[in-house]
């Protein structure tokens, strides 16, 4: 690979722009457009971007494979397991009004469980994502 260095100064500096902004997206889901699903996009972009500058090999160091899969699934298991302790506390699967601290004020509780599922979600396709990234750019000039 060649040595761009306008290309790898900026692809550094726009990174954690990219991840911050990920983040943002995540937390006003419930207040504008946006939410997990684009968060984690958006978050897999970010090292897309940096192994297209950089090398998939020195992205795999920061962030391996078995992480990125383990993310994917890790994203599952939080969304489920805001649904099970909804339930454990006595109300329905994904009852997010279960998770108010003051039962006086369920809407805190919606506020908490929409948060937490949309992690769960950001998890998941962040994982998914990067790991099709991943299987594609890891592909050596192999014809279909």
């Amino acid at each position: 690979m060649r040595e761009e260095i306008i290309v790898r100064v900026g692809a550094k500096v726009l990174a954690p722009f990219i991840i911050m902004f990920a983040l943002y997206v995540h937390f006003h889901g419930d207040y504008s457009p946006g939410g997990g699903f684009q968060a984690g996009v958006i978050l897999a972009a970010a090292f897309a971007l940096l192994a297209l500058v950089y090398g998939l090999e020195e992205v795999q160091r920061v962030l391996p494979p078995w992480f990125v899969r383990g993310c994917a699934a890790l994203g599952v298991v939080i969304f489920a397991g805001v649904g099970v302790v909804t339930m454990l506390l006595g109300h329905n699967y994904l009852a997010y009004n279960a998770l108010a601290p003051d039962p006086t004020h369920p809407e805190h509780g919606q506020h908490y469980g929409i948060l937490l599922v949309e992690l769960g979600v950001l998890v998941t396709v962040f994982g998914v994502m990067a790991t099709v990234f991943y299987l594609f750019a890891g592909r050596k000039g192999q014809a279909p």
